[in-house]
């Protein structure tokens, strides 16, 4: 039998969540977003864990969201197969018409999913490995302690086409000037430069990075789980204070105008025409730091 897109494990106080589509590089898919959350969810409510680590198989975190299964989280088109919290009653779009607040609904369920990460009470580490691309940055930023591998990169390449961060937290952690520096850009990160501008807590060899970010886990598990709750949710309020929600909506809401402008519509109809690795190769070509992006 084909193992499950998220693995679940629970040992030694701690809960390891496992992104597990290695063959797709992590790709997110609804089922996936959707399966990590639940492991949140788990997580929280057991007695068993103070702590939680969240990775991918495989040698690399996410590549971000799988394109080729987007349509998944935009949901069905059928009025009778509509079961997602995201669908609304009203007429269906006409083919080629861009439904903003559908495509708000959507996209906001999955920052909602994301945001499990930031407000469950029990502190999570994530593993960055190989890449964090796009998406999961949206992803991997609601986590508490990001953990990096020396040889990893992460960044948002689809700023500089198609895309917004929609869980927005690339400000809070990296301030006013990095944080332009890499939206406007694009730019990838390695491990040196994440853990000098403080995007990430820990650098480490790639073969060492999980047992690093399980011996942290297991270090949190000695102190009681209210005094962790309390810590996490008064550092987290302060950016909540500071409009982390506000812009996190608004966020959704450009990401859904950047994908439907008319260079992001070309960029499209290329991807159909040529294929996505082809597409992408052009749109990062000039940057020779996401050389190796898979």
């Amino acid at each position: 039998m084909n193992e499950p897109p998220v693995l679940y494990d629970e040992r030694d106080a701690i809960a390891v969540i496992t992104l597990n589509r290695p063959d797709k590089l992590n790709a997110l898919t609804n089922e996936m977003v959707q399966g990590v959350a639940d492991a949140v969810t788990t997580a929280t409510s057991s007695s068993e864990v103070s702590a939680i680590v969240l990775r991918g198989s495989g040698g690399t975190l996410t590549a971000g969201y799988d394109l080729s299964s987007i349509d998944e989280f935009s949901g069905p088109t059928e009025p009778e197969t509509w079961d997602t919290p995201y669908d609304a009653a009203g007429p269906q779009p006409r083919p080629g018409n861009w439904d903003p607040v559908r495509d708000y609904q959507f996209m906001n369920h999955n920052v909602r999913r994301f945001m499990s990460l930031w407000e469950c009470p029990k502190p999570v580490i994530a593993e960055i490995a190989g890449w964090a691309i796009g998406g999961a940055t949206d992803l991997v930023m609601c986590a508490d302690l990001l953990f990096m591998a020396d040889d990893a990169h992460i960044g948002y390449a689809p700023s500089r086409i198609y895309g917004l961060p929609t869980t927005m937290l690339w400000i809070h952690r990296l301030g006013l000037e990095h944080a332009k520096h890499y939206l406007l850009t694009g730019r990838a990160i390695d491990a040196p430069t994440a853990h000098r501008i403080g995007l990430v807590s820990q650098v480490h060899p790639a073969e060492q990075l999980s047992a690093a970010a399980e011996a942290e886990a297991r270090r949190l598990a000695t102190i009681p789980a209210s005094q962790l709750a309390l810590n996490k949710l008064l550092i987290n309020q302060a950016y909540e204070n500071m409009g982390l929600r506000t812009t996190q909506l608004l966020g959704t809401f450009f990401d859904g105008m950047a994908r439907h402008t008319e260079e992001a519509l070309q960029w499209t109809e290329d991807v159909g025409e040529r294929g996505l690795r082809d597409v992408i190769a052009d749109r990062d070509g000039p940057w020779q730091d996401y050389g190796q992006q898979p």
